[in-house]
């Protein structure tokens, strides 16, 4: 699924699919290749409250990394990692325990037999372009699988893939008088 309501050539699906009226449009997006909590609103104050740089707006994602990262690697995902010549923000960085029970993805992700994964948390407060498989990458430990699961309060839950749900004026209100 694109996180855009216009195609782009690919087999990937777009927005437009689910008939949402014209003033709706995504806050963020995800790659096409990632997976996870998108929101979607028609009032412009959301992108400045969740997206400007100067807010930190904690984004929650779980990675499915190659082998298990160790302690020593986790320190630095969180201090920092460069990309592009500049450090990324601190971040928050743990080995999932116990490892969630994710619904397999469609298409399903590769498989190395000889190489076995680990899903991580990892908690950034900035978005930049393909942030969490550049840090993972850099540290030795490549994802395989990006699932973003929380956006500040906004979390996933138990929402299953392609599915949408309204959010309520209290369920939002915090962020928006912050």
């Amino acid at each position: 699924m694109l996180s855009q309501f216009t195609p782009d050539g690919s087999p990937n699906r777009s927005l437009a699919e689910f008939g949402f009226p014209s003033s709706v449009y995504p806050i963020g997006r995800l790659d096409a290749d990632s997976e996870g909590l998108l929101l979607l609103s028609d009032e412009p104050q959301w992108n400045a409250r969740l997206l400007a740089p100067g807010r930190h707006v904690t984004k929650t994602y779980w990675a499915l990394v190659e082998r298990s990262p160790s302690v020593e690697v986790l320190a630095q995902l969180e201090s920092g990692i460069p990309l592009e010549g500049k450090l990324t923000l601190p971040a928050s960085a743990r080995i999932l325990d116990p490892q969630p029970n994710v619904p397999p993805r469609d298409p399903p992700v590769r498989v190395r037999k000889s190489v076995s994964d680990f899903w991580i948390e990892l908690q950034i407060h900035e978005g930049r372009n393909r942030q969490i498989r550049r840090m993972t990458a850099a540290v030795g430990h490549p994802t395989i699988r990006l699932l973003r699961v929380a956006i500040a309060d906004f979390s996933l839950g138990d929402l299953k893939t392609g599915t949408w749900k309204e959010i309520f004026p209290d369920e939002r209100l915090g962020l928006l008088v912050g």
